[in-house]
């Protein structure tokens, strides 16, 4: 099919109409070309670009080779005289970058249902567990569900391992366009606190939403300056949406609520404490290695089963449910979902054969989902010694450190501090600002840069019954270290690596011992 360009003239009018001028554009602006592409990176240029100029990194010479590679116009807060470019100038870059994206992909949002989720913990769990109800539903159309996570990106064309958990808006909007060009049936996509607060979302319009749940994340100088910026940044999320869906047994839930109904056309609520909410969970049970659940909601009603472990994920799954209702999406397509869906790197549980060593891999990475994890391995393995390996990011999140060390330092026997994501800080550095509130804890600890080597210690180190909780990366097979993301082994390989170390010297071990006994 053949893309249809709007004119520069088309772009400017847009961006007059919210606002967003900061002088008018000159006469002599070619206003009647097309414009082919919109980028703000400078390597993507083509003839035709609109060049947007953005980013904490963002250098004049970028913009020379903008204009060297073709772009017909450049827009910027700042005006660039030696380049010579049209300069469409705006007092706002981040709200006009996501209205040009949105305008270039013919606001693809509007053609193909959205589905945003956002909440401090839970976001991926939830996330997948729709696109597997959505990918059995879509399945008798031969079509599937797209998925933009903070785990990997599907949009019927591109498949890769995400490193933001949403996308800048070039990206989120060409993820859209793709999804529609391949047919697929729905686009469901985590939406963080950043995306909210720096509008990378803007101009998205989500078909529905969910906001998880609240706790303190993310409040650093670089990120949200304190909790109610976090808060409020979440909150917008509903003013883009047509069916909000609400927890109402989060922290803060009367406020969420008051938003949703203040923001979006509908909203639907869930609990498991709240008989009169929308979608209500009884009897919820683990069954060997499965939870069941009765659940009241509509034509939803019935009996649900939960093949992921932790009983945490119950919320999840509530959450993927009321969203379904809203979508009237068939009862047959959500069970059959929730029972087979999977999350690479999340509560993925490792056992030696002699059972000693149990390893769960999980992203868990602040206070509130450490602390939920911690409850769910203390009911699932009591009595079992608690090993936790995990690190921090770097230049960001600053509060985690001290969170996750006292959690961990409070639950854990023992604690191996290592790499995650150091990026420009030191990893070192980063593991003693830890260590200080694991040790304040009364939990000893050791430190090991190394990932791999740390996860090889907590494996082979078992010497009686452990749980080794492995977190913060899971599935990733990428350390981000200064500003370049480095391949690595995966927290899931490593973890299957050392085990069959660990089996390895178990036999032997068990061969000396035979041979001893036979002398």
């Amino acid at each position: 099919m053949q893309q249809h360009y709007d004119t520069l003239g088309v772009y400017c009018a847009l961006l007059q109409r919210e606002g967003l001028l900061a002088v008018p554009p000159l006469r002599s602006f070619p206003m009647s070309q097309e414009v082919r592409s919109v980028s703000d990176n400078s390597q993507h240029v083509i003839s035709n670009t609109l060049f947007v100029c953005k980013g904490a990194h963002f250098k004049p010479e970028y913009l020379v080779q903008a204009a060297q590679s073709g772009a017909l116009a450049y827009v910027s807060e700042t005006p660039y005289p030696d380049v010579d470019l049209p300069c469409i100038q705006v007092t706002d870059i981040r709200r006009a970058l996501p209205l040009l994206a949105v305008q270039f992909y013919h606001d693809p949002s509007q053609r193909l249902p959205v589905i945003g989720i956002t909440g401090t913990k839970g976001k991926s769990t939830t996330t997948y567990y729709l696109k597997y109800i959505l990918d059995a539903y879509l399945a008798q159309r031969n079509s599937a569900c797209g998925v933009i996570s903070s785990i990997d990106t599907y949009d019927g064309v591109e498949q890769f391992e995400s490193h933001l958990t949403t996308p800048e808006p070039i990206e989120l909007q060409r993820h859209f366009s793709n999804a529609i060009q391949s047919g697929l049936g729905y686009m469901v996509m985590e939406v963080s606190s950043q995306a909210l607060k720096y509008h990378r979302t803007l101009g998205t319009h989500f078909a529905a939403s969910c906001f998880l749940n609240i706790g303190e994340d993310h409040i650093s100088p670089v990120e949200h300056t304190d909790f109610e910026d976090y808060f409020q940044s979440k909150l917008k999320l509903f003013a883009q949406t047509q069916t909000a869906c609400v927890n109402l047994d989060a922290a803060h839930a009367p406020r969420i609520l008051s938003a949703a109904h203040r923001s979006a056309a509908k909203a639907l609520t869930f609990s498991r404490r709240d008989r009169w909410a929308d979608v209500f969970a009884r009897r919820v049970r683990k069954v060997g290695n499965h939870i069941t659940l009765q659940v009241e909601a509509g034509h939803l009603s019935g009996h649900y089963q939960l093949s992921m472990p932790g009983m945490f994920n119950v919320e999840n799954a509530l959450a993927a449910i009321t969203i379904c209702l809203a979508l009237n999406i068939p009862q047959w397509a959500v069970q059959q979902g929730l029972e087979q869906a999977q999350v690479p790197g999340r509560m993925e549980v490792f056992q030696s054969t002699d059972r000693r060593v149990v390893a769960v891999v999980d992203y868990a990475h602040n206070r509130m989902s450490f602390e939920a994890l911690f409850r769910s391995v203390a009911e699932e393995y009591p009595k079992r010694r608690i090993v936790t390996v995990f690190g921090c990011p770097g230049k960001k999140a600053f509060d985690r450190r001290r969170d996750l060390g006292e959690v961990s330092g409070k639950h854990s026997q023992f604690v191996i501090l290592t790499e995650e994501d150091s990026g420009e800080e030191n990893t070192m550095d980063i593991c003693r600002e830890i260590a200080a509130h694991v040790e304040a804890a009364g939990c000893p600890y050791d430190i090991q840069p190394n990932r791999g080597e740390a996860i090889r210690q907590a494996v082979l180190g078992c010497k009686t019954p452990s749980v080794l909780l492995i977190t913060g990366k899971g599935a990733e097979t990428r350390q981000k270290r200064g500003l370049e993301y480095i391949e690595t082994p995966s927290d899931v390989d490593y973890v299957r690596t050392f085990l069959e170390e660990y089996e390895a010297r178990q036999i032997a071990h068990l061969i000396d011992t035979e041979d001893q006994a036979r002398a």
